[in-house]
Protein backbone atom coordinates (compact mmCIF):
# COMPACT_ATOMS: atom_id res chain seq x y z
CA UNK A 1 0.00 0.00 0.00
CA UNK A 2 1.28 3.47 -0.88
CA UNK A 3 1.38 6.56 1.28
CA UNK A 4 -1.97 7.70 -0.15
CA UNK A 5 -3.76 4.56 1.08
CA UNK A 6 -5.85 4.86 4.22
CA UNK A 7 -3.73 2.07 5.70
CA UNK A 8 0.04 2.07 5.29
CA UNK A 9 3.04 0.55 7.06
CA UNK A 10 5.85 3.02 7.49
CA UNK A 11 9.08 3.95 9.22
CA UNK A 12 10.86 7.26 9.57
CA UNK A 13 14.43 8.51 9.24
CA UNK A 14 16.15 11.75 10.14
CA UNK A 15 18.11 13.29 7.26
CA UNK A 16 21.56 14.55 8.19
CA UNK A 17 24.06 16.39 6.03
CA UNK A 18 24.27 19.64 4.13
CA UNK A 19 22.24 20.42 1.03
CA UNK A 20 24.28 22.40 -1.53
CA UNK A 21 23.55 26.11 -1.69
CA UNK A 22 21.65 26.18 -4.96
CA UNK A 23 18.11 25.90 -6.30
CA UNK A 24 16.61 22.98 -4.37
CA UNK A 25 14.24 21.94 -7.13
CA UNK A 26 17.03 21.86 -9.71
CA UNK A 27 19.31 19.88 -7.39
CA UNK A 28 16.73 17.26 -6.42
CA UNK A 29 15.26 16.99 -9.91
CA UNK A 30 18.65 16.31 -11.48
CA UNK A 31 19.51 13.59 -8.95
CA UNK A 32 16.17 11.84 -9.12
CA UNK A 33 16.33 11.81 -12.92
CA UNK A 34 19.93 10.58 -12.94
CA UNK A 35 18.93 7.67 -10.72
CA UNK A 36 15.59 7.08 -12.40
CA UNK A 37 14.18 3.65 -13.10
CA UNK A 38 15.19 1.90 -16.34
CA UNK A 39 12.72 -0.70 -17.73
CA UNK A 40 14.04 -4.23 -18.30
CA UNK A 41 10.93 -5.89 -19.75
CA UNK A 42 12.51 -6.03 -23.23
CA UNK A 43 15.82 -7.50 -22.08
CA UNK A 44 17.21 -10.27 -19.90
CA UNK A 45 18.47 -8.19 -16.97
CA UNK A 46 17.49 -9.65 -13.61
CA UNK A 47 17.08 -6.45 -11.62
CA UNK A 48 16.43 -2.76 -12.07
CA UNK A 49 15.97 -0.25 -9.25
CA UNK A 50 15.31 3.47 -9.57
CA UNK A 51 13.04 6.42 -8.85
CA UNK A 52 9.70 6.99 -10.59
CA UNK A 53 7.05 9.65 -10.19
CA UNK A 54 4.30 8.75 -7.68
CA UNK A 55 1.48 9.47 -10.14
CA UNK A 56 2.97 7.39 -12.96
CA UNK A 57 5.26 4.48 -12.11
CA UNK A 58 6.32 4.25 -15.76
CA UNK A 59 7.82 7.73 -15.73
CA UNK A 60 11.22 8.85 -14.41
CA UNK A 61 10.77 12.41 -15.64
CA UNK A 62 11.24 14.81 -12.72
CA UNK A 63 11.82 17.89 -14.89
CA UNK A 64 8.72 19.75 -13.68
CA UNK A 65 7.74 20.55 -10.07
CA UNK A 66 4.34 18.85 -10.43
CA UNK A 67 6.12 15.50 -10.80
CA UNK A 68 7.26 15.41 -7.16
CA UNK A 69 7.11 18.83 -5.47
CA UNK A 70 4.39 19.28 -2.84
CA UNK A 71 5.00 22.49 -0.86
CA UNK A 72 7.49 21.46 1.88
CA UNK A 73 7.31 17.80 0.81
CA UNK A 74 9.20 15.97 -1.91
CA UNK A 75 7.16 12.95 -2.96
CA UNK A 76 8.69 10.21 -5.12
CA UNK A 77 8.59 6.43 -5.47
CA UNK A 78 11.17 3.68 -5.59
CA UNK A 79 10.44 1.05 -8.24
CA UNK A 80 12.11 -2.33 -8.38
CA UNK A 81 11.61 -4.81 -11.23
CA UNK A 82 13.02 -8.27 -10.62
CA UNK A 83 13.17 -11.45 -12.67
CA UNK A 84 13.23 -14.66 -10.68
CA UNK A 85 13.65 -18.15 -12.05
CA UNK A 86 12.43 -20.88 -9.66
CA UNK A 87 15.22 -23.30 -8.84
CA UNK A 88 13.07 -26.32 -9.70
CA UNK A 89 12.34 -24.88 -13.16
CA UNK A 90 16.02 -24.24 -13.86
CA UNK A 91 16.95 -27.76 -12.78
CA UNK A 92 14.22 -29.31 -14.96
CA UNK A 93 15.33 -27.47 -18.11
CA UNK A 94 18.99 -28.17 -17.34
CA UNK A 95 18.25 -31.87 -17.01
CA UNK A 96 16.61 -31.86 -20.47
CA UNK A 97 19.64 -30.07 -21.93
CA UNK A 98 22.00 -32.63 -20.37
CA UNK A 99 19.98 -35.52 -21.71
CA UNK A 100 20.03 -34.00 -25.20
CA UNK A 101 23.80 -33.55 -24.99
CA UNK A 102 24.38 -37.15 -23.90
CA UNK A 103 22.07 -38.42 -26.64
CA UNK A 104 24.00 -36.43 -29.24
CA UNK A 105 27.35 -37.49 -27.75
CA UNK A 106 27.10 -41.24 -26.95
CA UNK A 107 30.79 -41.36 -26.07
CA UNK A 108 30.13 -39.44 -22.86
CA UNK A 109 28.70 -41.07 -19.75
CA UNK A 110 28.18 -37.70 -18.08
CA UNK A 111 28.32 -34.04 -19.10
CA UNK A 112 31.78 -32.53 -18.53
CA UNK A 113 31.92 -29.95 -15.75
CA UNK A 114 32.84 -27.01 -17.98
CA UNK A 115 30.17 -27.94 -20.51
CA UNK A 116 27.60 -28.26 -17.74
CA UNK A 117 28.38 -24.73 -16.54
CA UNK A 118 28.00 -23.43 -20.09
CA UNK A 119 24.68 -25.23 -20.42
CA UNK A 120 23.47 -23.85 -17.08
CA UNK A 121 24.20 -20.29 -18.19
CA UNK A 122 22.59 -20.88 -21.59
CA UNK A 123 19.44 -22.35 -20.04
CA UNK A 124 19.29 -19.58 -17.46
CA UNK A 125 19.63 -16.87 -20.12
CA UNK A 126 16.93 -18.53 -22.22
CA UNK A 127 14.55 -18.65 -19.26
CA UNK A 128 15.28 -15.03 -18.30
CA UNK A 129 14.35 -13.92 -21.81
CA UNK A 130 10.98 -15.65 -21.42
CA UNK A 131 10.30 -14.43 -17.88
CA UNK A 132 8.58 -11.11 -17.23
CA UNK A 133 10.04 -9.00 -14.41
CA UNK A 134 7.80 -8.53 -11.38
CA UNK A 135 7.46 -4.86 -10.34
CA UNK A 136 7.19 -3.52 -6.81
CA UNK A 137 7.05 0.05 -5.56
CA UNK A 138 7.56 1.98 -2.34
CA UNK A 139 6.54 5.60 -1.76
CA UNK A 140 8.95 8.03 -0.11
CA UNK A 141 8.08 11.42 1.39
CA UNK A 142 10.86 13.87 2.22
CA UNK A 143 9.77 16.63 4.59
CA UNK A 144 12.31 19.32 3.77
CA UNK A 145 11.17 21.55 6.62
CA UNK A 146 11.29 18.81 9.25
CA UNK A 147 14.33 17.05 7.73
CA UNK A 148 12.49 13.73 7.93
CA UNK A 149 12.12 10.92 5.42
CA UNK A 150 9.05 8.68 5.66
CA UNK A 151 9.24 5.33 3.88
CA UNK A 152 5.97 3.53 3.15
CA UNK A 153 7.31 0.12 4.16
CA UNK A 154 8.80 -1.62 7.17
CA UNK A 155 10.27 -4.54 5.22
CA UNK A 156 14.02 -4.68 5.90
CA UNK A 157 14.99 -5.36 2.27
CA UNK A 158 12.81 -2.56 0.90
CA UNK A 159 14.01 -0.08 3.51
CA UNK A 160 17.63 -1.00 2.75
CA UNK A 161 16.97 -0.45 -0.98
CA UNK A 162 15.55 3.02 -0.31
CA UNK A 163 18.44 3.84 2.01
CA UNK A 164 21.05 2.71 -0.53
CA UNK A 165 19.47 4.53 -3.49
CA UNK A 166 18.85 7.69 -1.45
CA UNK A 167 22.50 7.87 -0.37
CA UNK A 168 23.62 7.23 -3.94
CA UNK A 169 21.26 9.86 -5.31
CA UNK A 170 21.99 12.54 -2.72
CA UNK A 171 25.66 12.30 -1.89
CA UNK A 172 26.53 13.94 1.40
CA UNK A 173 23.15 13.16 2.97
CA UNK A 174 22.59 10.17 5.25
CA UNK A 175 19.56 8.58 6.85
CA UNK A 176 19.44 7.99 10.61
CA UNK A 177 16.64 5.71 11.84
CA UNK A 178 14.12 7.31 14.21
CA UNK A 179 14.33 4.41 16.67
CA UNK A 180 12.82 4.56 20.19
CA UNK A 181 15.72 6.42 21.81
CA UNK A 182 15.99 8.86 18.91
CA UNK A 183 12.24 9.51 19.10
CA UNK A 184 12.53 9.98 22.85
CA UNK A 185 15.21 12.64 22.30
CA UNK A 186 12.84 14.45 19.92
CA UNK A 187 9.79 14.52 22.20
CA UNK A 188 11.14 14.50 25.78
CA UNK A 189 10.51 17.72 27.73
CA UNK A 190 13.63 19.83 28.06
CA UNK A 191 13.59 19.43 31.84
CA UNK A 192 14.05 15.65 31.42
CA UNK A 193 16.69 15.66 28.67
CA UNK A 194 19.46 15.02 31.19
CA UNK A 195 17.47 12.21 32.81
CA UNK A 196 17.03 10.57 29.39
CA UNK A 197 20.76 10.79 28.72
CA UNK A 198 21.43 9.16 32.10
CA UNK A 199 18.93 6.38 31.34
CA UNK A 200 20.66 5.62 28.03
CA UNK A 201 22.11 2.11 28.36
CA UNK A 202 24.15 2.21 25.15
CA UNK A 203 27.91 2.36 25.39
CA UNK A 204 28.32 4.35 22.18
CA UNK A 205 26.47 6.59 19.74
CA UNK A 206 26.25 3.79 17.17
CA UNK A 207 22.65 3.41 15.99
CA UNK A 208 22.65 -0.37 16.42
CA UNK A 209 23.93 -0.02 19.99
CA UNK A 210 21.31 2.62 20.80
CA UNK A 211 18.57 0.30 19.51
CA UNK A 212 19.71 -2.92 21.18
CA UNK A 213 20.68 -1.38 24.51
CA UNK A 214 17.49 0.64 24.92
CA UNK A 215 14.81 -1.95 24.19
CA UNK A 216 13.46 -1.10 27.65
CA UNK A 217 11.91 2.02 26.10
CA UNK A 218 9.54 0.11 23.81
CA UNK A 219 8.74 -2.56 26.39
CA UNK A 220 8.10 -0.15 29.26
CA UNK A 221 6.03 2.10 27.01
CA UNK A 222 3.79 -0.74 25.81
CA UNK A 223 3.45 -2.09 29.37
CA UNK A 224 2.46 1.36 30.62
CA UNK A 225 -0.12 1.92 27.86
CA UNK A 226 -1.56 -1.57 28.43
CA UNK A 227 -1.96 -0.90 32.15
CA UNK A 228 -3.46 2.53 31.54
CA UNK A 229 -5.92 1.09 29.04
CA UNK A 230 -7.88 -0.36 31.96
CA UNK A 231 -7.69 2.77 34.07
CA UNK A 232 -9.65 6.01 34.00
CA UNK A 233 -6.44 7.76 32.93
CA UNK A 234 -6.62 6.71 29.28
CA UNK A 235 -7.11 10.37 28.26
CA UNK A 236 -4.14 12.52 27.30
CA UNK A 237 -3.53 16.01 25.97
CA UNK A 238 -1.66 17.11 22.87
CA UNK A 239 1.72 18.49 23.93
CA UNK A 240 3.76 18.33 20.73
CA UNK A 241 3.48 20.67 17.76
CA UNK A 242 1.53 19.59 14.70
CA UNK A 243 -1.88 19.88 13.04
CA UNK A 244 -3.84 19.34 16.29
CA UNK A 245 -4.04 22.20 18.76
CA UNK A 246 -1.95 22.24 21.93
CA UNK A 247 -3.91 21.00 24.92
CA UNK A 248 -6.58 19.18 22.90
CA UNK A 249 -7.72 15.91 24.50
CA UNK A 250 -7.40 12.48 22.91
CA UNK A 251 -7.75 8.88 24.05
CA UNK A 252 -5.13 6.16 23.64
CA UNK A 253 -5.40 2.45 24.39
CA UNK A 254 -4.25 -0.98 23.23
CA UNK A 255 -6.52 -3.83 22.17
CA UNK A 256 -6.98 -6.84 19.88
CA UNK A 257 -3.34 -7.91 19.49
CA UNK A 258 -0.26 -7.98 21.71
CA UNK A 259 3.00 -9.85 21.21
CA UNK A 260 5.14 -10.80 24.20
CA UNK A 261 8.66 -12.21 24.14
CA UNK A 262 11.00 -13.55 26.79
CA UNK A 263 13.70 -16.07 27.47
CA UNK A 264 13.04 -19.57 28.72
CA UNK A 265 14.76 -22.89 29.31
CA UNK A 266 14.35 -23.68 25.62
CA UNK A 267 15.43 -20.28 24.33
CA UNK A 268 13.42 -17.22 23.32
CA UNK A 269 9.66 -17.67 23.55
CA UNK A 270 7.01 -15.63 21.77
CA UNK A 271 3.33 -15.37 22.63
CA UNK A 272 0.68 -13.62 20.55
CA UNK A 273 -2.56 -12.64 22.27
CA UNK A 274 -5.31 -11.81 19.76
CA UNK A 275 -8.91 -10.73 20.00
CA UNK A 276 -10.77 -8.10 22.03
CA UNK A 277 -9.37 -7.85 25.56
CA UNK A 278 -11.34 -7.47 28.77
CA UNK A 279 -8.88 -7.62 31.68
CA UNK A 280 -5.79 -8.77 29.72
CA UNK A 281 -5.70 -11.97 31.77
CA UNK A 282 -3.49 -13.92 29.37
CA UNK A 283 -1.23 -10.92 28.93
CA UNK A 284 -0.80 -10.45 32.68
CA UNK A 285 -0.04 -14.13 33.11
CA UNK A 286 2.73 -13.88 30.50
CA UNK A 287 4.09 -10.71 32.07
CA UNK A 288 4.30 -12.43 35.45
CA UNK A 289 6.60 -15.06 33.92
CA UNK A 290 9.09 -12.39 32.89
CA UNK A 291 8.02 -11.76 29.32
CA UNK A 292 7.84 -8.25 27.89
CA UNK A 293 5.42 -6.68 25.41
CA UNK A 294 7.27 -6.10 22.15
CA UNK A 295 4.37 -5.30 19.82
CA UNK A 296 0.84 -4.05 20.23
CA UNK A 297 -2.15 -2.65 18.36
CA UNK A 298 -2.62 0.93 19.50
CA UNK A 299 -5.73 3.06 19.04
CA UNK A 300 -5.69 6.86 19.10
CA UNK A 301 -9.04 8.67 19.17
CA UNK A 302 -9.70 12.41 18.92
CA UNK A 303 -13.15 13.88 18.40
CA UNK A 304 -14.81 11.64 15.81
CA UNK A 305 -11.54 10.43 14.29
CA UNK A 306 -9.65 7.21 15.01
CA UNK A 307 -6.12 6.12 14.16
CA UNK A 308 -5.10 2.49 14.51
CA UNK A 309 -1.57 1.11 14.24
CA UNK A 310 0.56 -1.85 15.24
CA UNK A 311 3.62 -0.53 17.04
CA UNK A 312 6.83 -2.54 16.68
CA UNK A 313 8.46 -1.80 20.02
CA UNK A 314 12.06 -2.54 19.10
CA UNK A 315 12.30 -0.05 16.22
CA UNK A 316 9.10 2.03 16.62
CA UNK A 317 8.01 1.06 13.13
CA UNK A 318 4.33 1.62 12.43
CA UNK A 319 2.63 -1.37 10.80
CA UNK A 320 -0.88 -1.14 9.30
CA UNK A 321 -1.20 2.54 10.27
CA UNK A 322 -4.86 3.24 9.54
CA UNK A 323 -6.00 6.85 9.45
CA UNK A 324 -9.46 8.34 8.97
CA UNK A 325 -10.55 8.14 5.35
CA UNK A 326 -9.56 10.98 3.09
CA UNK A 327 -12.71 12.86 2.14
CA UNK A 328 -12.23 14.62 -1.19
CA UNK A 329 -15.36 15.73 -2.99
CA UNK A 330 -15.54 14.61 -6.60
CA UNK A 331 -15.89 17.43 -9.07
CA UNK A 332 -15.83 16.84 -12.82
CA UNK A 333 -14.50 20.37 -13.32
CA UNK A 334 -11.38 19.70 -11.21
CA UNK A 335 -8.19 18.64 -12.96
CA UNK A 336 -7.20 15.04 -11.97
CA UNK A 337 -3.65 16.17 -11.14
CA UNK A 338 -5.01 18.83 -8.77
CA UNK A 339 -7.29 16.27 -7.18
CA UNK A 340 -4.39 13.88 -6.59
CA UNK A 341 -2.42 16.72 -5.03
CA UNK A 342 -5.36 17.55 -2.75
CA UNK A 343 -5.55 13.89 -1.68
CA UNK A 344 -1.83 13.95 -0.87
CA UNK A 345 -2.08 17.01 1.37
CA UNK A 346 -5.16 15.69 3.15
CA UNK A 347 -3.46 12.33 3.64
CA UNK A 348 -0.30 13.91 5.06
CA UNK A 349 -2.42 16.07 7.37
CA UNK A 350 -4.08 12.95 8.80
CA UNK A 351 -0.83 11.00 9.07
CA UNK A 352 0.94 13.84 10.83
CA UNK A 353 -1.97 14.30 13.20
CA UNK A 354 -1.79 10.61 14.13
CA UNK A 355 1.97 10.85 14.66
CA UNK A 356 1.48 14.01 16.73
CA UNK A 357 -0.93 12.15 19.01
CA UNK A 358 1.49 9.22 19.24
CA UNK A 359 4.41 11.51 20.10
CA UNK A 360 2.31 13.29 22.74
CA UNK A 361 1.45 9.91 24.27
CA UNK A 362 5.11 8.88 24.22
CA UNK A 363 6.09 12.20 25.83
CA UNK A 364 3.52 11.62 28.60
CA UNK A 365 5.10 8.22 29.25
CA UNK A 366 8.60 9.72 29.36
CA UNK A 367 7.52 12.34 31.92
CA UNK A 368 6.54 9.54 34.28
CA UNK A 369 9.28 7.07 33.32
CA UNK A 370 12.11 9.58 33.74
CA UNK A 371 10.55 11.66 36.51
CA UNK A 372 9.79 10.91 40.13
CA UNK A 373 6.53 9.11 39.45
CA UNK A 374 7.81 5.86 37.95
CA UNK A 375 8.36 4.04 41.24
CA UNK A 376 4.76 4.63 42.27
CA UNK A 377 3.49 3.75 38.78
CA UNK A 378 5.40 0.47 38.81
CA UNK A 379 3.96 -0.35 42.24
CA UNK A 380 0.46 0.06 40.80
CA UNK A 381 1.39 -1.99 37.72
CA UNK A 382 2.81 -4.77 39.91
CA UNK A 383 -0.39 -4.79 41.95
CA UNK A 384 -2.41 -5.05 38.73
CA UNK A 385 -0.26 -7.94 37.52
CA UNK A 386 -0.79 -9.73 40.83
CA UNK A 387 -4.57 -9.65 40.55
CA UNK A 388 -6.34 -12.93 39.96
CA UNK A 389 -6.84 -13.51 36.21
Amino acid sequence: MGILSNTVSMCQFRIEGDIPVMDLFEWVSERLTRNGFTPIDQGIEELSVGWVTPDDHRSSDFSVPAAFWRDNYLFFTLRQDKRTIPGALLRAYLKVAEEEFLYANPGFRRVPKQKKEEMRESVRTSLLARTLPVPSTCDVVWDVRGKTLTIASIGAKTVDLVDTLFRKSFEGLRLIAVHPFARAERVVPGSLAEALATANRAGSEAVLDLIRSNQWLGRDFLLWVTYRTLQESAEYSVTLSGPAGQGEIFTAYVNHRLVLCGGGDEGAQKITVSGPQDRFGEVRMALRTGKGITEGTLYLEKDENEWKLTLKGEMFHFASFKSPKVQIEKDDTVDPASEREAVFFERMHLLETGLQLFDSLFAAFLEIRLGNGWEGEMARIDAWLSEET
